[in-house]
């Protein structure tokens, strides 16, 4: 795969990146963030429980989803909605899954759809579950993350597995306000400063290429901020139905 190659993989992930809550160089979390704070509950919680769980199975192919434990948004956090048989969690997580600098860290209209494989539910999703429960309680941002981080330290979150992975490969999610919204990708989880000959996603936006032709990109989510692991970014080009999904 040549250098032409490589920077059209850069660029077809642009709204993926954006979605992983990479900010714009310069840009400040005031009067000019379109979600300056969190929206009401309702703007985030669905409705229809039979709807979410139904959205939270598309982030992966049917012979993997079918199976899963799927977890819905309640007042409080997520609650199991279905107990599944395989070890696979599907979730519908929220914007605040974003690195906590993200403009759109409280974006309300996000749905993104995501089934973490059994090492990533036993040991990714709880980072996912705390966080959620910290905001939902009235916790800030700044008091969220420094309880994640403290967290960490005492070890009462468990360290990360090998093998963690998750499929986001949903027609129907909402990741990001620009772009198309939405990109079919799977994500992996492997402790900080791995070096999988990723192309990397900086904070203002930008792809750099140390490995020109790499479609692998290493997102500015997680990175020690607080949460200790790197997480790795590959599109597929197919959506969970097996329909072709753009690149671009």
């Amino acid at each position: 795969m040549n250098r032409k190659m490589g920077r059209t993989f850069a660029l077809a992930t642009f709204a993926l990146t954006v979605m992983l809550g990479t900010s714009w160089q310069g840009q400040a979390l005031d009067a000019k963030t379109p979600y300056p704070s969190m929206a009401p509950l309702d703007q985030y919680v669905m409705v229809d429980r039979n709807a979410e769980i139904a959205l939270a199975r598309t982030a992966a192919p049917e012979s993997i989803s079918r199976g899963a434990t799927v977890v819905i948004l309640g007042s409080h956090g997520y609650e199991t909605a279905v107990e599944g048989k395989n070890g696979f969690v599907c979730i519908v997580e929220r914007a605040w899954m974003n690195p906590f600098d993200s403009p759109e860290f409280w974006n309300p209209k996000n749905r993104s759809p995501i089934c973490y494989n059994p090492p990533a539910a036993r040991t990714v999703l709880p980072m996912t579950l705390m966080r959620t429960k910290l905001l939902l309680a009235g916790k800030s941002k700044e008091e969220a993350k420094e309880s994640v981080k403290a967290a960490i330290e005492k070890k009462e979150l468990p360290p990360l597995e090998a093998g963690a992975m998750s499929y986001m490969m949903s027609k129907d999610a909402y990741l990001t306000d620009a772009g198309n919204h939405n990109m079919a990708h799977l994500m992996f989880y492997t402790p900080l400063g791995t070096v999988w000959g990723a192309n990397l996603v900086d904070s203002s936006n930008n792809v750099s290429e140390p490995f020109p032709g790499s479609p692998l990109l290493l997102a500015p989510s997680y990175k020690g901020n607080p949460e200790p692991i790197d997480m790795f970014l590959m599109p597929t080009g197919m959506w969970s139905d097996g329909t072709p999904a753009p690149t671009m």
